[in-house]
């Protein structure tokens, strides 16, 4: 079980390559792609199960390989989770998933998760933010770092 986990990690950590792009007329000084990625999607809880539905994005200019989405909780996961393909528990309340190719203008995979509380919380927090970017630099973090309050009534809440 941990080397299929270390696996999942290593995989999810290095499935993308960012390719460095020279400055026209600079010497050659390798430049990082620029991506702006972003996250939209749902959460909703409900007797110690947090649904999840997340669509990564990427407004450009350049596309992206991959990347990688991070989840954090403000409540412990249960020790057993079926996660979707592309996604490891990485700590006690994380959870990162690769997102796919992000062509400019286009989304990556879509991710859908009902994670497992170890409790049953009257409310949890999301935290979710890019873990790993393919190397580009992404100046604009407000549309993919997002903390959702989700109430342990079933309602859905959008980010």
């Amino acid at each position: 079980m941990a080397a299929a986990l270390s696996a999942v990690v290593a995989g999810v950590c290095t499935a993308g390559t960012a390719v460095a792009i020279p400055r026209a007329g600079s010497g050659g000084e390798p430049v990082m792609p620029e991506a702006d990625v972003a996250y939209h999607g749902q959460v909703s809880l409900a007797a110690g199960r947090l649904g999840i539905w997340l669509v990564p994005e990427n407004h450009g200019p350049a596309p992206l390989p991959n990347a990688t989405v991070r989840l954090r909780l403000s409540v412990d996961l249960a020790e057993r989770q079926r996660l979707a393909e592309g996604c490891a528990r990485v700590e006690a309340r994380v959870v990162v998933c690769e997102t796919g190719a992000l062509p400019v203008q286009g989304s990556g995979r879509h991710i859908g998760l009902v994670l497992l509380l170890k409790e049953r919380p009257a409310e949890a927090v999301l935290r979710i933010d890019t873990w790993w970017n393919g190397g580009a630099t992404d100046t604009e973090l407000e549309n993919n770092e997002h903390a959702v309050l989700a109430l342990d009534t079933g309602d859905t809440y959008a980010f």
